[in-house]
């Protein structure tokens, strides 16, 4: 079994670990580390669910989602009920500020418009209406603007490098370019990529992050300790 083998192999037994997706319908394929997803879920939620839990396997250097989101009847909705529902959703979230975030639906595919000060405002607008019946696909073109200067932005995300437990022993560098931060480096895994971007987005006025950390996990390929 060669290493993309035992990687796909790995990817499949994380989903199948998964109770809350039914991993019979996910396909995955490998080539050189990159993990592709296929197949057809029911609700949207399943679809970003199972993303994440492929992200989480050692040895997976990107990740492509092309998992499609095919509703049963039972689970749509029409548009006007849609996008009535999640503005309803989005005003009831205490972490979104009042009147700053519209939602439009077309084909069970949510818009989101507005601008917030934090990413994590941004963030919560999504999350309301996430999990909701009838959504096929989320475009969160929410812009964040907080109103800082670049280098107090870059300041303050390599202060919070230097903190983390996980990112403190690692080679990363922050450039910003407007207020969009580039992020560059080296990193041994998806979790750690993932947690520098999450850091990256915590910063006030953050408005976008590109992740081009590279991930070089740690040996060669996924372990084989584990007996496979």
């Amino acid at each position: 079994m060669n290493s993309n083998e035992l990687l796909q192999r790995h990817v499949l037994e994380e989903l199948d670990w998964e109770p809350s997706i039914d991993a019979s319908k996910i396909g995955v394929t490998v080539t050189d580390g990159i993990v592709t997803l296929t197949g057809h879920v029911p609700i949207y939620v399943e679809r970003s669910i199972a993303e994440r839990v492929a992200k989480r396997v050692h040895g997976v250097r990107r990740l492509l989602n092309e998992i499609v989101v095919d509703q049963p009847s039972k689970h749509r909705r029409s548009d006007d009920e849609l996008a009535a529902a999640a503005a309803h959703a989005i005003a009831w979230h205490a972490h979104v500020p009042p009147a700053r975030v519209t939602a439009t639906a077309n084909d069970g595919h949510l818009i989101l418009e507005g601008t917030v000060d934090w990413r994590f405002q941004r963030a919560a607008a999504e999350h309301a209406v996430h999990d909701m019946h009838g959504v096929r696909s989320i475009d969160n073109r929410i812009r964040v603007d907080g109103g800082l200067a670049n280098g107090e932005i870059k300041d303050s995300i390599e202060s919070a490098f230097r903190r983390s437990a996980m990112l403190n022993s690692k080679n990363i560098s922050v450039e910003l370019e407007q207020h969009k931060v580039v992020l560059t480096g080296d990193v041994d895994s998806h979790t750690e990529s993932d947690e520098a971007e999450r850091v990256a987005w915590s910063a006030r006025g953050v408005g976008e992050v590109e992740n081009c950390l590279t991930i070089t996990p740690w040996g060669s390929g996924p372990s084989e300790e584990w007996g496979y």
